[in-house]
């Protein structure tokens, strides 16, 4: 438990961030998760669509440190492969 109030203090700092940081990354798997259902049914203007609004999320998240920067790379090149694999 914090005792000083120097480490109460950050306690009550990493609350506030914690919030925040689930709410980009909620944020981020709610594009993300538009992009795999526009695949999942087969339209791709819808897929694309929902890819070019899920790349800025995704890449500031990067950004604001919630996400790794390979982790979104890899997640971008994963979902665009599969958009263009749509016929």
């Amino acid at each position: 438990m914090a005792n000083s109030p120097q480490s109460k203090k950050r306690a009550r700092q990493i609350e506030r961030r914690t919030d925040v940081n689930k709410a980009r990354r909620s944020r981020i798997r709610t594009f993300l998760r538009k992009v795999e259902e526009a695949i999942a049914s087969g339209d791709k203007n819808a897929a694309e669509t929902a890819l070019r609004s899920a790349q800025p999320e995704l890449m500031r998240g990067v950004t604001k440190g919630v996400v790794h920067k390979n982790t979104a790379s890899r997640k971008m090149s994963r979902l665009s492969s599969r958009v263009k694999a749509i016929a």
